[in-house]
């Protein structure tokens, strides 16, 4: 599954309302996964000093995504295909060789 973001704008001070929308966003998530489209919601993001709230979630194309939304009444900004990389597991960090010059 590909990787989405859904970006919303909320006061730097409402840190409840960046919760109850990603309780909204994982609710529409799951409904219309039961209803057989897939979409998953990873997580969200606030980070109050730019009012911004990052919604991540997982699903075959943005269309998907783009029919939760809709199911809830958060209003997003912009919805943008993601790539996530993730770093080695700390075990494999510590054994690679690590080049000073």
């Amino acid at each position: 599954m590909r990787e989405f973001i859904a970006e919303q704008y909320i006061s730097s001070t409402d840190v409840d309302e960046a919760r109850w929308g990603a309780s909204v966003a994982r609710l529409a998530a799951d409904q219309l996964t039961r209803e057989g489209t897939p979409v998953e919601f990873v997580c969200s993001i606030f980070i109050p000093r730019d009012e911004t709230c990052i919604y991540i979630y997982k699903a075959g194309s943005i269309e998907a995504v783009q029919a939760a939304l809709p199911r809830t009444p958060l209003r997003f900004e912009r919805i943008s295909e993601a790539v996530t990389e993730h770093g080695p597991p700390a075990s494999a960090r510590h054994s690679a060789p690590v080049n000073t010059k």
